[in-house]
């Protein structure tokens, strides 16, 4: 189909620029930018005018409870829920039932998302078989399904010779291991950051030096092999110090937060309220500004939505039993602004960290990006238009956020992936 957005503000997260053009699309691809291409007729004319035009975003963390967890979400439902929230790309780790260690589940997994025609689907497959941190899976094979990396989830590997071994083979293949930093002993049982709230509110307590320990275990592995290790969720200002100092090392590593941790503290939970259960848990201040100076500074690589659809039951027990994680695509992009204006940091660049910089950590060449005969993944929203977050508003099957009720800028009204408008509100 042949498309012309007219008149929107076009965000070059890639370029740091923002200007008034038109975009042409026709066969999947961006054809012009700015003036049409001679004998070009549009199909399909999006009034962009007062709208801003910027890649589609790239989520590195989105739980889509398929296979096995169809009682919390659907395939359909996250997908509907990735296109409302602008999200052409997403990373869903391999925690299903059973977990992402065959090529069956992979190509299966693939062909639902490649059906469904909406955004552009990466799994990555287990590390080791069942996530047991015990047996290396066929990573060879697993990448031939489509795997575009190798995770453990939340579960950390305990056996470092294991790890090691799972590095070396990374390496050997050029394979990119994406691990959670978390101490398997030290972060046992714990449901909240350590410290005076914890303490008071009498509930088990998650350490810095779980992650810490975790990160310096990783570093020296990634020494070892020169594997390239992307680093999930990290949380603390101490292990934004530690990837500070890897990357001027100079080790092949990259690293991501969650967008509940650039606004949230450990302060907001409150009278235990378990929308603020999540994992890893949020931490002090201290934590959250180092979070945000990490993102301008380059040392944080990306934002991920850790998008995790919960089951109202299971957000409704005590918060040392409520289950852990926030419906987050369709807050995404809100969320992203919502830090740019409150820091004051250029919008552009604040996009950059849900678009380019993503695309680059899953190597995906043009992708995050907006250029001449680049795919168009775009995503239009009204820069000043407020929502409401409430359940009706939310197209995931999970309605439990930690930002429930709060007014958030942004707001999507088209999502174009590979050159069709595959979500438009007016």
């Amino acid at each position: 189909m042949k498309i012309h957005i007219q008149g929107g503000t076009l965000i070059d997260p890639a370029a740091g620029t923002e200007q008034q053009q038109d975009i042409f699309i026709a066969a999947g691809k961006i054809v012009a930018i700015g003036n049409a291409p001679a004998d070009f007729s549009a199909e399909k004319t999006i009034d962009a005018k007062g709208l801003s035009i910027t890649p589609g975003l790239v989520d590195l963390s989105a739980r889509l409870r398929e296979p096995g967890y169809e009682h919390k979400a659907t395939l359909e439902s996250e997908m509907a829920a990735a296109l409302a929230g602008g999200v052409t790309s997403l990373v869903c780790p391999p925690d299903t039932d059973p977990t992402l260690d065959e090529p069956g589940l992979v190509e299966m997994l693939k062909f639902r998302a490649r059906n469904l025609n909406q955004a552009h689907v990466y799994p990555l497959g287990a590390l080791t078989v069942g996530l047991k941190g015990q047996v290396i899976t066929e990573m060879v094979e697993l990448t031939e399904a489509g795997c575009i990396g190798f995770s453990q989830a939340d579960m950390p590997v305990v056996d470092t010779q294991v790890l090691m071994r799972a590095l070396q083979y990374a390496k050997t293949y050029g394979f990119t291991v994406w691990l959670r930093p978390v101490d398997a002993y030290l972060g046992k049982g714990g449901v909240a950051a350590s410290g005076a709230l914890a303490s008071r509110l009498g509930l088990s307590g998650v350490p810095v030096s779980a992650e810490t320990i975790a990160l310096h275990t990783i570093f020296e592995l990634v020494r070892v092999t020169g594997a390239r290790v992307h680093l999930s969720h990290v949380s603390s200002a101490a292990g934004i110090e530690l990837m500070r100092a890897a990357k001027a090392e100079g080790l092949p590593v990259s690293c991501d937060v969650t967008v509940n941790h650039v606004h949230l503290i450990d302060l907001d939970i409150g009278y235990f309220d378990a929308q603020f259960r999540l994992d890893p848990p949020l931490r002090q201040q201290r934590d959250r500004e180092a979070i945000r100076a990490g993102l301008v500074d380059g040392t944080i690589d990306a934002i991920c939505s850790d998008h995790t659809p919960v089951d109202d039951d299971e957000k409704l027990l005590p918060f040392a039993e409520a289950t852990p994680g926030a419906t987050g695509l369709e807050l995404f992009l809100s969320l992203t602004v919502k830090w740019a204006d409150e820091a004051r940091v250029p919008l552009a660049k604040a996009l950059n960290r849900i678009t380019t910089a993503p695309a680059d950590v899953l190597k995906l060449g043009a992708a995050g990006r907006i250029a001449v005969g680049s795919v168009a993944d775009l995503c239009v929203f009204d820069r000043h238009a407020y929502w409401r977050v409430e359940p009706r508003a939310l197209k995931s099957q999970g309605h439990n956020t930690p930002f429930l009720g709060y007014e958030l800028p942004a707001r999507v009204r088209a999502t174009i992936v590979s050159g069709h408008v595959a979500f438009e509100q007016h």
